[in-house]
C-alpha cells in the first residue's frame, strides 16, 4: 500500500512539472530585494501611480501651452443661391433731385421742379454668390496672471505625483516584508514540526517495542499514535496556510498566481536585532507621507495665488492675415479673378471689474483649504510622533519576548529528552513524557510567533521613523 501511494505521489508530480512546461507557467526565486524590484514594475498600484507622472508631465505640458503662441489656419467658402436683398433710402433719387432743383430746371409747364418729401426705399442685391477667404491667425498672451502661476506650479505639481508614487511604493513594501517574512519565519516553524514528527514516530517505535516486551501498556501506543497523527494534521494545515500566503503575496507583487515562487532570504535573530533601537532621533521630513502632505500644502498656496491674479488685467496681442476672393460663379482658382488682402493687428486688454464676488470666494475657500492643509500636518505630527513611540515599545517588547521564548524552548526541549531518556530505562511514565511533548510543542509554538512578531515590530518601527 505505501508502494502504491509512493508511486501515485511521483506520478502526481510527473504530471504537475509538464503541466507547467505546458502552460508557460514561470518559476522565480527571489529574495526580498528582488520581490521588491519586481513589485515595482508589475504591482498594479504602483503603475497606476507611474502613469499618473505621465499624465502630469502632460498635464503640465497644456499649462506650457497656454503661454505660447497660437496660430491658426482656416479656409472658408460661401455659396449664397440667393444674394440677399438689402433695403435703404433713395438716396440716387435724391441726389437726382438736388441737382435738378440747385440748376433751376423747369417742368413741362415751366415751373421750377420741386423736390418730394418722401423719396421712398429702393431694394438691391449686394455681393456675389460665391466668397472664400483664406485666413491665418495669431495669438499671444502678454500677460495673463493665472497662466503664470501654472507655469510656476508645474515643477510642484510633478513632485506630488513622483512622491506619490514613493508613498504607494513604501505601503506596498510594507505588506511585502510582513509577508515575506512571515513566509521565511514559516519554514523555521515547519523545522520544529518535522523534528517534533520525527520525534514521536521515534517515540512510537520504542513504545511498540515496549510494548511486545512487556514494559509498556497498549495505552501508551495508542496514546502515541494520536499525538504522532494530531501533529501531522497540524502540519497539513501549516503548509495550507503557507500556501494561502503565498497567494498573497503573488497578488501584492502583482505575479500570475500560476507562476512557481520560491524565497531564498533567511531570518534569524542577528537580522532583527540589528540595534536600530540605538538610533531614536528622527525626522518629520523622513516620512514620505509628510514630504507628500507639505508638497499638498504647496500646491494649495499656488491655487490661493492664482485666484488673487485674476484681478489684474490681462494683455493679449493678435494678428491675422487673409486672403478674400468674390465671384459669380465658383472659378476661384482661375487666373483671372482677384483676391484681396485683409489683414489686422491688434492688442486687447481685458480689465475685470465686477464679477459679483465670484474671484473673493474662490480666494476665501482656497485660503480654508490651505489651513485645512496646516491641520493636517499638525495632525500627522501628532500621528508621528504616536507611530515612533508605539513601534519603539512594541519592538523593545518583541524583542524580549523573542529572548525569552527561545530560553523557554530550549528549556523545554531538555525537559523533554531527560523525560524521554527515564521512559525508556522505565523509571518514567507516557503521561509525564506527554505532557512534556505538550510544553515543547507550546514553547516552539510561542518561539516563532515571537520570532514573526519581532520581525514585523522592526518593520513597522522602521516605517515609523521614515527609513524603511
Amino acid at each position: 500500500m505505501k508502494q502504491k501511494l509512493m508511486i501515485l505521489l511521483f506520478i502526481t508530480m510527473g504530471s504537475s512539472i509538464v503541466l507547467k512546461a505546458q502552460t508557460g507557467e514561470g518559476i522565480h526565486a527571489f529574495s526580498l530585494q528582488q520581490c521588491l524590484e519586481y513589485a515595482h514594475k508589475n504591482n498594479a498600484q504602483i503603475k497606476n501611480a507611474l502613469l499618473n507622472v505621465q499624465i502630469q508631465q502632460q498635464i503640465n505640458r497644456g499649462v506650457t501651452s497656454a503661454a505660447l503662441p497660437q496660430l491658426n489656419g482656416g479656409i472658408n467658402t460661401n455659396y449664397y443661391p440667393n444674394v440677399a436683398v438689402q433695403s435703404f433710402p433713395n438716396f440716387i433719387a435724391a441726389a437726382t433731385y438736388g441737382v435738378l432743383v440747385q440748376e433751376g430746371v423747369k417742368n413741362g409747364a415751366g415751373n421750377p421742379i420741386v423736390a418730394p418729401s418722401d423719396f421712398g426705399y429702393v431694394q438691391a442685391q449686394f455681393g456675389t454668390p460665391y466668397n472664400a477667404t483664406a485666413s491665418v491667425a495669431l495669438s499671444q498672451i502678454l500677460f495673463d496672471g493665472q497662466v503664470f502661476v501654472g507655469l510656476q506650479a508645474r515643477s510642484t505639481s510633478m513632485q506630488y505625483q513622483q512622491k506619490n508614487v514613493e508613498v504607494t511604493e513604501e505601503n506596498i513594501k510594507a505588506n511585502i516584508y510582513k509577508v515575506y517574512y512571515q513566509l521565511v519565519v514559516s519554514k523555521t516553524q515547519v523545522a520544529l514540526l518535522d523534528a517534533n514528527i520525527e520525534r514521536l514516530q521515534k517515540l512510537l517505535h520504542d513504545t511498540q517495542e515496549m510494548y511486545k516486551n512487556g514494559f509498556a501498556e497498549k495505552l501508551d501506543v495508542d496514546k502515541t499514535s494520536v499525538q504522532l497523527a494530531n501533529l501531522q494534521t497540524e502540519k497539513q494545515k501549516t503548509l495550507n496556510s503557507i500556501a494561502v500566503g503565498y497567494l498573497g503575496l503573488k497578488i501584492l507583487l502583482g505575479m500570475p498566481v500560476k507562476d512557481s515562487l520560491v524565497l531564498t532570504d533567511n531570518i534569524n535573530e542577528d537580522v532583527i536585532k540589528d540595534n536600530i533601537l540605538n538610533d531614536t532621533a528622527y525626522q518629520y521630513t523622513n516620512r514620505k507621507d509628510f514630504q507628500y502632505l507639505q508638497l499638498v500644502k504647496k500646491l494649495n498656496q499656488y491655487n490661493v495665488k492664482r485666484y488673487q491674479m485674476s484681478y489684474l488685467p490681462t494683455v493679449t496681442l493678435s494678428g491675422s492675415f487673409a486672403k478674400q476672393a468674390y465671384r459669380s460663379q465658383f472659378n476661384f482658382f482661375d487666373k483671372k479673378g482677384d483676391w484681396f488682402t485683409a489683414s489686422a493687428i491688434g492688442l486687447n486688454i481685458s480689465v475685470p471689474l465686477f464679477d459679483g464676488f465670484s474671484k473673493d470666494s474662490k480666494i476665501k475657500q482656497s485660503r480654508l483649504e490651505l489651513k485645512q492643509t496646516d491641520n493636517s500636518l499638525d495632525a500627522l505630527k501628532l500621528s508621528i510622533d504616536n507611530d515612533v513611540k508605539t513601534a519603539q515599545l512594541n519592538f523593545a517588547t518583541a524583542l524580549e519576548t523573542l529572548d525569552f521564548q527561545k530560553k523557554n524552548m530550549q528549556l523545554a526541549e531538555t525537559v523533554y529528552n531527560q523525560t524521554k531518556k527515564k521512559y525508556e530505562v522505565g523509571t518514567g511514565s507516557n503521561t509525564e513524557i506527554t505532557a512534556a511533548e505538550t510544553d515543547l510543542k507550546t514553547a516552539q509554538t510561542n518561539y516563532v510567533n515571537a520570532l514573526y512578531d519581532a520581525a514585523i515590530a522592526r518593520v513597522d518601527y522602521l516605517k515609523a521613523i521614515g527609513k524603511l
